[in-house]
């Protein structure tokens, strides 16, 4: 066992034992944390009440009214008048 390694202590941990050999070495930890961090970062992002493109799938703009789908382009980086979809 490294100085940087730890047991693993609960089925958490042992999802993120990827040699399954009971202790997390730095990279298992880093896989755990990077987990952890990225599933609060998505629960902020659904939270945010502006608009980007890449959360917005079709329907969702097709449910828009005119101008807030036109706001919610040109925030993204789009002319709107240019985005051909039949809304």
């Amino acid at each position: 066992m490294g100085f940087w390694d730890r047991d693993v202590e609960n089925s958490f941990d042992r999802m993120f034992d990827m040699n399954r050999d009971g202790v997390l070495d730095p990279a298992e930890q880093a896989f755990q944390l990077d987990f952890i961090t990225g599933q609060m970062e998505e629960e902020e992002r659904s939270e945010d009440d502006e608009f980007d493109l890449d959360e917005i799938d079709l329907e969702e703009l097709e449910f828009m009214d005119e101008d807030d789908r036109r706001e919610a382009l040109e925030e993204a980086g789009y002319d709107s008048d240019d985005f051909e979809a039949d809304f």
